[in-house]
């Protein structure tokens, strides 16, 4: 086999090679691209050949590259550098999309230890970003047998939020998730993620309450590199990671009018720019969010817009707090011995049966969470094997069950739902106005008007109530 042979030989062999391949000449020019780097960053050879290394603003390239450049333009070419070995980065591809790689970079030397160039290999690592993603989603479900993608229910409220969230996965329209602080909104967005049709897709997820406006706004859309001050590479936003999956924005109503902006027009359009870029990116998300304000009320106060509210308000999801689906109480507490058990391990059989009780005529304004942090609580405190009533955190052991106010005394022989006895009673409280009666209840007017017609409540009969 001739040299001209050996040549084209080696050719098909770089080409065949999964991971894109690239050689930069010592001035920085790519000198030659297998087809792999084509498919990976979008580049043909005949564009790539001849262009700078830079096109691909690749983040571990910033840390090498010399600023004043009196020796050589990269540290890699310097008298004893050390090859960069198995470091994951950003590229930046053609459409200006970033890709998560691999890269390993070598100095290749002739004889005379004179630098001939860089041969660097790309591998791509998103599929692996999106498992990690997965993995930390399906590690947080729990392992019983009486769960729904982690949530832990048997009441009629329960069953009926569970056939509700299989309906919503299913589609791609967009789910506001309705509750109390504590209820387990988020634990319902990853259900939905997990049983629907984009399950395969990423699963990302901000707390919109958590961050100021400019650290929203970059988070959301991403930043280009010198956008702002602190702003030395480029970095994705949420929205581009959750291409083909689910964003869940959690706290949808803290956030600022002029992000609010911004937001409905990815709703509308499916595309954005990055902070500090022009570039349009087109994206494919369903948004999931949550709030356990009113937005109505913030409507009114011109703190949200209604055209956002229109747009996230699909497909309602209503989370019932854990007051008004008592029955689940008793699963709830297996389910938190069951875990509890395996992370202290203790072995803790069980509730003695006043604490039981205690437990079920508290009223659990925390909901699922304060649950939670007391069966925590109550680990610390006992060593078992049943917990005791002075085990439990104060203000739950020495609760005293509320009275009956005089019109929940009224129709308390009718068995009726807790839910449309508490209904009664602040629409009594207000005099009929459904708004302050939805704040009382910590609801959404329109979930108000749902439950009077729910339960055929008849305005004037509940004032006429005296």
């Amino acid at each position: 086999m001739n040299e001209h042979e050996m040549n084209i030989f080696w050719k098909k062999i770089v080409n065949t090679i999964n991971d894109g391949l690239m050689f930069i000449g010592p001035e920085g020019s790519l000198l030659m691209v297998n087809k792999a780097f084509e498919t990976l960053t979008g580049y043909t050879s005949k564009e790539a050949i001849g262009m700078s290394c830079e096109i691909l603003d690749c983040d571990a390239c910033e840390k090498i590259m010399q600023t004043d450049k009196k020796t050589a333009w990269c540290k890699l070419f310097e008298e004893g550098q050390q090859d960069m070995k198995k470091c994951r980065c950003l590229i930046k591809c053609k459409d200006g999309t970033f890709l998560p790689i691999l890269k390993n970079a070598s100095v290749l030397w002739d004889e005379d230890q004179t630098a001939l160039g860089v041969v660097e290999t790309l591998t791509d690592i998103s599929e692996l970003t999106k498992l990690d993603e997965k993995v930390h989603i399906l590690s947080r479900q729990c392992d019983k047998e009486n769960d729904f993608w982690g949530l832990v229910g048997k009441s009629p409220e329960m069953q009926n939020m569970f056939e509700m969230i299989r309906k919503a996965a299913q589609s791609n329209a967009p789910v506001i998730i309705l509750g109390e602080s504590g209820t387990g909104k988020e634990l319902v967005a990853n259900a939905i993620h997990l049983c629907g049709s984009r399950k395969n897709g990423a699963f990302i997820q901000l707390n919109c309450a958590a961050l100021n406006e400019a650290v929203l706004e970059s988070e959301l859309f991403g930043h280009a590199k010198g956008a702002f001050t602190g702003a030395y590479s480029n970095r994705i936003g949420r929205f581009e990671a959750a291409n083909h999956g689910d964003f869940f924005l959690d706290e949808i109503g803290d956030i600022p009018l002029s992000i609010q902006t911004k937001l409905l027009r990815v709703l509308e359009s499916g595309q954005f720019e990055r902070v500090g870029d022009i570039s349009p990116i087109k994206v494919d998300v369903r948004i999931i969010t949550a709030t356990n304000r009113d937005l109505d009320e913030l409507i009114d106060k011109n703190e949200f817009r209604q055209d956002l509210l229109f747009r996230i308000n699909v497909i309602p999801i209503h989370l019932p707090p854990l007051r008004d689906r008592k029955e689940d109480i008793p699963l709830l507490i297996n389910s938190f011995i069951h875990r509890l058990n395996m992370q202290t391990g203790k072995t803790i059989n069980g509730l003695a049966h006043d604490t039981m009780e205690a437990f079920m005529d508290y009223h659990w304004p925390g909901n699922i969470r304060e649950l939670k942090n007391a069966m925590e609580y109550s680990f610390v405190t006992t060593e078992g094997p049943l917990i005791q009533l002075d085990h439990l955190p104060k203000k739950i052991g020495t609760a005293q069950k509320a009275p009956l106010s005089p019109v929940l005394q009224l129709t308390a022989d009718e068995a009726l739902p807790s839910e449309k006895l508490q209904l009664i009673e602040a629409l009594k409280q207000t005099n009929g106005n459904q708004t302050k009666a939805a704040k009382i209840l910590n609801i959404n007017r329109v979930t108000v008007w749902n439950r009077m017609r729910k339960y055929g409540l008849d305005l004037k009969k509940i004032l006429s109530v005296h």
